[in-house]
């Protein structure tokens, strides 16, 4: 397994990833290119370099699916996202505020932050839209 930042996705391409964590694990392209509001075409694309980097098995014209590396990076997506949103709670933010402004920086916030964050935090099992998971891919021992 090799050492993520988290900041190897582009963040158009990791919403993929989390999706299908939320569904399982696996979709048709049609199912994505309905829920992103995207033509099919944009989404095969997406695939294939997901699936070159080794995040998604994708067998045409049948459905997508999680490889066991995707499934960790895409755990770590949600983390990274409930973490930084429950910071924002912490701040007088609503939880759907909160949310919303996450979503607009995210994607630029790496895994070391979040880890020092999440333990400046007491290392939270739940934020203001789901549960944290820790799993031993974070919150490496705090030196």
């Amino acid at each position: 397994m090799q050492e993520r930042d988290g900041l190897e996705i582009p963040p158009a391409k990791s919403r993929y990833l989390v999706s299908l964590l939320r569904r399982g694990g696996q979709a048709k392209v049609g199912e994505l290119s309905e829920e992103f509001h995207v033509d099919p075409s944009t989404v095969t694309k997406s695939i294939a370099d997901l699936t070159g980097r080794g995040y998604l098995s994708h067998r045409p014209y049948g459905g997508v699916e999680l490889t066991d590396e995707g499934t960790r990076y895409a755990r770590f997506l949600l983390r990274r996202h409930r973490i930084l949103g429950l910071l924002l709670s912490h701040f007088g933010f609503t939880p759907d505020d909160a949310c919303r402004e996450v979503s607009r920086f995210e994607d630029y916030v790496s895994r070391g932050a979040v880890d020092r964050i999440c333990a400046s935090m007491g290392h939270p099992v739940m934020g203001i839209c789901g549960e944290i998971s820790h799993d031993s891919d974070c919150c490496p021992e705090e030196e």
